[in-house]
């Protein structure tokens, strides 16, 4: 359908699809689960045996402890584990100074910015480089699939990582192939698709699916969402723009 069909994983690119006048506003209102069609969250990727005891959050910020993830700058993955990182402290009752020295610690314990999720991946597995390794749910589970067999936790406090779909309105005019999309869309959201979903590892959004497949899952006690943190838009401006708080921290960490 010549990307008549945009799926997409990371929810700021919907905004810049929307800013270069490709989709409409309120597309997101278009769809069940405000255009949600699979969820994910973040996971910790142990060592065998977990030799440095990670159990939570708190233990990325430990001396001794080697923390690999890609760099927020150049990665979508990153941003999701760097938004979980501050929540887990405003999430839990703590405030911003207080998530800013953590988020602060933790990145202190980073050796290296892989610039995506893949290679952030290769330089854990393959590089041997690191204790633990922060990465997407879906990832990992997935990599259980393939044969990896690295331990890894599920913090209790955790973000919601959606996976958004949209019709590209342009494309669909263009090429008279609305309703072609519009059908894979609401595709997308039958039983049938969201068990193909659950099984490479994403969280369904059909609550009856989402049921049958619970035993995958881990229930999350403190789930919250890139909204409560304020939206795509707020953090992109608040944390990853140039000079802004990733910025900021990792000039002070170069500076020691």
């Amino acid at each position: 359908m010549e990307a008549d069909v945009v799926h997409l994983a990371l929810a700021f690119d919907t905004n810049r699809i929307q800013q270069a006048g490709l989709i409409q506003p309120g597309w997101e209102r278009e769809l069940p689960s405000n255009s949600i069609v699979a969820k994910s969250v973040v996971a910790l990727v142990t060592r065998p045996g977990n030799p440095k005891r990670i159990q939570g959050w708190s233990d990325l910020a430990r001396n001794g402890v080697s923390v690999i993830t890609a760099n927020p700058k150049t990665s979508g993955v990153a941003r999701w584990n760097f938004l979980a990182l501050w929540g887990s402290v405003v999430r839990n009752g703590g405030n911003e100074q207080a998530a800013r020295n953590f988020v602060n610690q933790v990145y202190r314990n980073v050796p290296i910015l892989p610039r995506d999720a893949r290679e952030a991946s290769d330089v854990f597995f393959k590089q041997n480089q690191g204790d633990v390794l922060i990465n997407y749910e879906n990832e990992v589970l997935l990599a259980r699939q393939q044969g990896e067999t690295e331990p890894f936790i599920i913090p209790p406090v955790n973000i919601s990582i959606d996976t958004p779909v949209a019709v590209v309105d342009k494309n669909v005019d263009k090429h008279g192939t609305l309703r072609i999309a519009e059908a894979f869309v609401r595709y997308l959201y039958t039983p049938e698709a969201q068990r193909e979903f659950a099984k490479v590892g994403f969280r369904p959004v059909n609550a009856a699916v989402a049921s049958e497949f619970s035993r995958n899952f881990p229930r999350i006690n403190n789930l919250f969402t890139v909204d409560s943190l304020g939206g795509w838009n707020g953090t992109q401006t608040r944390f990853f723009a140039d000079g802004a708080v990733f910025d900021q921290i990792q000039t002070a960490l170069n500076r020691r």
